[in-house]
């Protein structure tokens, strides 16, 4: 029998994977909930109270502990810091002053943050997304009347 841990594999970080999913899960589960809902229905006290609080948690997720785990990650346990320069396969990205032809210098800690600036930008897109979703359901989409060849559109006088 093969023993494998999938868990010990570099970049298998559970806390990570685990909030990462559980974020983008809590912020999915708001579609079916909001295609129940009647569009025109007014939020009472509590429904208020609920969905701010439940905001504030997915936000509170998405923004502060999806990337303080990846950071963590990066810097703990792939052991990406600021003293191990990226040169890349055949020293493509080796700086000038270490020798190379690239214009600067790059890290791999550089490499974790810039990817952590992806983490943000996902999920302040699902945000928009959400948002943009939310305050057009229940609105009927407009049937476009038929064109004449000059753009006018064929309307009958009655």
């Amino acid at each position: 029998m093969l023993a494998l841990a999938i868990t010990k594999w570099p970049g298998m970080n559970q806390a990570f994977l685990f909030s990462f999913i559980l974020t983008v899960a809590l912020t999915l589960v708001v579609i079916p909930y909001a295609k129940r809902r009647p569009a025109n229905k007014k939020a009472s006290w509590g429904e208020a109270m609920f969905g701010s609080t439940y905001a504030f948690g997915v936000m509170f997720l998405a923004y502060g502990v999806v990337p303080h785990q990846w950071l963590t990650h990066v810097q703990n346990e792939l052991g990406w810091r600021a003293d191990k320069p990226l040169n890349g396969p055949w020293d493509i990205l080796k700086a000038k002053s270490q020798g190379g032809h690239f214009p600067f210098e790059i890290n791999y800690l550089q490499v974790g943050d810039a990817l952590v600036v992806g983490i943000y930008l996902f999920f302040i897109a699902l945000n928009v997304y959400l948002w943009s979703w939310w305050q057009k359901r229940g609105k009927k989409v407009s049937t476009e009347l038929a064109t004449s060849t000059y753009g006018r559109p064929l309307v009958k006088k009655v």
